[in-house]
């Protein structure tokens, strides 16, 4: 009965979810769902209080500060001018000649110099709309190109990616961003090229059937909500420098300081506080706060209004937070009832012989479920990590490519018709499911999943590199 209770409470999770019913209510009351079907009513209260907020709050302890600093970071690359210009840039430099790959790549350089893939979105797609219009396109392929550049690759595997996603299995594993660099560029650059590739195909079978750009009521007014007044232009070198400040210090901070120094003493005067498990967090958070005073420092006489860009991206990093901590909160309810132990069983013993298969399904599912990377991703290794670290010490895996394989799992199934990053990418394009999730799927779904399979194969075969 409690494996029974666990799956109705997960289907109208997913359903409520895709109804538009925020996770912030639904996650504790599908908690507190499962936990009734389960027959321990009795429970309940202390399973809500104890059980769920204590793994939220664990959540945000751990996590704030990065969800803090990304947040406001993308804001002021926003308001600053630099996004834009960094898009604009990258447009005169393809040429509309290749209107997916500039779309594409617009968008990668934004994610990955650690702009938020919302900001992106809104960014590029006024861009996207004209370049697509001007070159006959169907402006159901823009989500698609928008997903490619922000959703996959840069999200998951680039090494230094400073994403939530590639973030979070760091305490887990004791590993750094740039874990298994030479597998995740190779995933990279399946993603990117197959995926590329793909939409090419579907824009020329598009020309062939006479297919143009189509009849739609443009959304400028929604696309533009945050742009209401254009920042001042700069150059695109000067653009490009904070993410390179957000690349370059998360490296040398990862591979050149925090190795150098001896940080046993924090474990001294903080006894819960691991310096190796935590120094690839810090790093981080230093590059994108400094890359953030960059940006207010060097661009001072230019802000149309720095409190209010200061304060919105401050304020918009709560939403995206508490979402996730509230499915880990959930997840660590479902963790406790009896149910869960034949499931954690089933899928921890799927792959023995070869504990990346067994985690890779793990995060998968879960991501699947929860519609979220980074809830699934959390949920997984809140609840199995330590198994998981176990399973790949006896089957001499390194740390770092048990890192790879989960972000890149987490960003498989994560975008199923109910993800909350879909739901909002068509909103902001002005489309529907029917009109574009077919082509989203296939570049953030089925690619990603082979770029997955692409790695468990090489690492299994040679190792983490």
């Amino acid at each position: 009965m409690s494996i029974l209770a666990i799956v109705i409470s997960l289907l109208l999770l997913m359903f409520l979810a895709y109804r538009g019913i925020s996770v912030l209510l639904l996650a504790p009351l599908m908690a507190c769902l499962a936990v009734l079907l389960s027959g321990d009513a009795a429970f309940l209260l202390p399973i809500y209080t104890d059980t769920f907020m204590r793994a939220l709050g664990n959540y945000v302890i751990q996590f704030f500060p990065l969800f803090l600093l990304g947040a406001l970071f993308g804001q002021l690359m926003a308001d600053s001018g630099a996004a834009q210009s960094i898009a604009n840039g990258i447009v005169k430099k393809l040429g509309t000649q290749h209107i997916v790959l500039t779309v594409v790549m617009a968008c990668a350089v934004l994610t990955y110099g650690g702009v938020s893939l919302f900001v992106v979105a809104f960014a590029i797609y006024p861009i996207s709309r004209e370049l697509f219009r001007s070159a006959n396109v169907p402006k159901r392929l823009i989500p698609a190109s928008i997903a490619l550049g922000s959703f996959t690759f840069t999200m998951t595997a680039l090494p230094g990616t400073p994403s939530i996603q590639n973030a979070i299995p760091i305490p887990y594993y004791e590993t750094n961003s740039f874990a298994a660099p030479g597998l995740g560029i190779i995933a990279g650059l399946i993603m990117l090229g197959l995926g590329t590739l793909y939409l090419q195909s579907r824009v020329k079978k598009a020309a062939s059937n006479s297919e143009g750009y189509g009849q739609h009521t443009e959304r400028e007014a929604v696309a533009n909500e945050d742009q209401k007044q254009a920042p001042a232009s700069l150059p695109l070198w000067l653009a490009l420098i904070p993410i390179i400040m957000v690349i370059g210090l998360n490296a040398l901070l990862t591979y050149g300081v925090f190795p150098a120094l001896d940080l046993s003493f924090i474990s001294d005067e903080f006894e819960n506080v691991s310096p190796s498990g935590q120094s690839g967090l810090w790093a981080i958070l230093i590059a994108l706060l400094s890359a953030s005073a960059w940006l207010i420092i060097t661009r001072w006489k230019h802000w149309l209004d720095l409190k209010e860009s200061v304060n919105k991206g401050c304020l918009g990093s709560l939403l995206p937070i508490f979402n996730t901590a509230s499915e880990v909160g959930y997840g660590a309810v479902i963790a406790s009832l009896a149910g869960f132990a034949i499931i954690r069983d089933a899928v921890l013993t799927a792959s023995p012989s070869n504990p990346l298969i067994s985690e890779a399904m793990a995060m998968s599912v879960l991501a699947g479920i929860t519609g979220s990377s980074s809830g699934g991703l959390s949920i997984a290794l809140e609840t199995l990590g330590s198994e998981y670290m176990v399973m790949a010490q006896q089957a001499g895996i390194s740390p770092e490519l048990m890192h790879r394989v989960a972000t890149l799992a987490a960003g498989g199934m994560d975008t199923l018709p109910h993800s909350g990053a879909v739901i909002t990418l068509l909103a902001i394009c002005g489309l529907t499911h029917r009109q574009s999730y077919g082509n989203v799927a296939m570049v953030t779904i089925a690619l990603p999943i082979i770029a997955l399979i692409s790695v468990i194969t090489l690492g299994t075969l040679f190792g983490s590199f």
